[in-house]
Formats: C-alpha cells, sequence, structure tokens
C-alpha cells in the first residue's frame, strides 16, 4: 500500500512514518522545504514537494497512493481562523481527487469541546461548535458522500519529550513570566497521548478503521492543570499560582481560552473496536518533568 502523508515531518507525522515503513508501506510525504524533503528520502519515503496552499500538490498526492493520512494543520494561533479556512480546502481538494474511489481518507482533529462533560467518540462535533473555527472533522466527513472511506481521528494533548502540546505554550509562558499560573481551582482537565501511541492507532485505522467512524487518540482521559502548571513550576523552579477569573485574561492574553479548557475525553470505543492500548510508560505530567 502507497500511502500520501501531509505532515510527515511533523510531531506526529513523523512518527506515523516511522510506523508506516516497519509495516512495509510505501511512503509519499508531502515537504514544503527541501530539508523536509531530505529528511523524508533519508528515512525511505518519497517525496512530494508542495504545501497546504498548493492544491495541485495534494490532488497530485492523493492521486498517486492508495489512502491519505492528513495530519499537517497550522498551529499558529495568532491567525487561527485563516488556518482552519486553509485547512478546509485543503481537505476538500485532496477529497475531490479521491471521489469514486472508496479510497481511505484519514484527517486529524480535535475532540468535542462539551464543557467539562466526558466526550465520547459517538459525540457528533457540529460546525462552528462552540466558537471553534476548525472543520476538519465535518469537512471530511462529508466526503463519504462522494464515495471516499473517511475516518476521523480525534487528537488529545501529544506529548513526549520534546513537546507537551499546550502544555509546552505553558512553559514558555512561565518561563517568559517567572510563574506558573492556572485559574482558579485548576481542575479543568486536558485528555493526553504520547505520540507513539497515537502514530500506532493511524496505523490500526489505515488497516481496520470502518468509514464514517470517529476514533480518540486518548491515553489519559483529563489531566488536571493545576497538575500541569505544578509539574511546570517544578521544572522551572518558579513559583506556581492560582489566578482568579478577572486576572486570568490579564495574564496569559492569547493562551487564556487554552488555560481554561476543560476536554475530558474517553477512548473506550477505541480500544474495543480496534484493540488499540496505549504502551509508553510515561504520561504528561512525567514528559514536562523529563523535558528537554
Amino acid at each position: 500500500m502507497r500511502v500520501f502523508l501531509t505532515g510527515a515531518t511533523g510531531f506526529i507525522g513523523s512518527a506515523i512514518v516511522t510506523n508506516l515503513l516497519n509495516d512495509k508501506r510505501e511512503v509519499l510525504g508531502l515537504a514544503r522545504s527541501e530539508k523536509s524533503a531530505d529528511a523524508l528520502r533519508q528515512a525511505g519515503c518519497d517525496v512530494l514537494r508542495g504545501d497546504l496552499r498548493d492544491l495541485e500538490s495534494l490532488r497530485r498526492g492523493a492521486e498517486q497512493a492508495d489512502a491519505v493520512i492528513h495530519t499537517a494543520f497550522d498551529h499558529d494561533f495568532s491567525r487561527m481562523a485563516d488556518n482552519c479556512e486553509m485547512d478546509r480546502i485543503a481537505i476538500e481538494a485532496m477529497g475531490g481527487a479521491l471521489a469514486g474511489s472508496n479510497k481511505r481518507f484519514i484527517a486529524t482533529s480535535g475532540l468535542p469541546p462539551l464543557m467539562g462533560q466526558v466526550s465520547t467518540e459517538t459525540d457528533i462535533l457540529p460546525a462552528g461548535a462552540h466558537g471553534m473555527p476548525r472543520v476538519s472533522e465535518q469537512v471530511a466527513m462529508a466526503l463519504t458522500d462522494s464515495g471516499v472511506s473517511v475516518s476521523v481521528i480525534r487528537m488529545a494533548q501529544v506529548h513526549d519529550r520534546n513537546r507537551q502540546g499546550f502544555a509546552s505554550y505553558l512553559m514558555d509562558h512561565a518561563r517568559k513570566h517567572g510563574v506558573s499560573a492556572y485559574v482558579g481551582d485548576g481542575q479543568n482537565r486536558w485528555p493526553a497521548v504520547h505520540r507513539r501511541d497515537a502514530a500506532r492507532l493511524y496505523s490500526l485505522v489505515l488497516d481496520n478503521g470502518a468509514s464514517g467512524e470517529r476514533y480518540h487518540a486518548v491515553s489519559e482521559e483529563g489531566v488536571a492543570v493545576s497538575y500541569v502548571a505544578e509539574a511546570i513550576g517544578k521544572r522551572l523552579d518558579v513559583p506556581v499560582r492560582s489566578l482568579s477569573e478577572e486576572d486570568s485574561a490579564g495574564h496569559f492574553g492569547w493562551l487564556d481560552r487554552i488555560a481554561r479548557m476543560d476536554l475530558p475525553a474517553s477512548s473506550v470505543l477505541t480500544r474495543q473496536s480496534l484493540n488499540w492500548h496505549p504502551l509508553q510508560k510515561t504520561d504528561l505530567i512525567q514528559g514536562i518533568l523529563a523535558s528537554v
């Protein structure tokens, strides 16, 4: 099987590459720079130069593959709406190239923001849910009507020793301001998954995933943000502080919404249907404490 992979040199994509090659898959990786192209060639991948704005390269990659895995996304939060629109157009372009083929398309999405309820794979994420502009899941699922076999992987906070999802942003903020903070009692929760376990889920969905299904890459249902802040304080040797609701926005700035997020999520159905069980021993807090 030949797989076209966007985000192939990214944090998650690079781990997916390793798994696919170990499984004797051929990988066609999208590369927007010669440095990325060289890294993919050295790993054993074929290379297609282009990016999410180059729709012709996306169509060509989809046409040349037996399956598509889409992990690329620009996480510049200062221009989130523009990046989400670029993602929507990119998914539609690849989906158009796959129309009528019944080839597998695996899209990456966020978890449903259910205001503190534990989300499951059966929860449907409506367009514009709670003001979130990202519509990766909704656009990808719509492709099933045009003869594409679509599965969606909803991603928790992905971590290892180098990066820890949203916690990395909080760590940078704490390093800059000399204090690690959380809001109120800090019991709002972030689900988490090690990047190697997340990458393995993509392989399982590629082999055994069902069209129209959503899967949760979640190993920890919800880590309290106060625990995250305390681990950051210990890692950086800075004080830890609880902020009032009134003081939060002034301290965190654009990070305020992230610091307040409460997104616990279950992966019970994913584990049952695909026999996916997280194997990595390092959890999110351990990743923060061991970060390099």
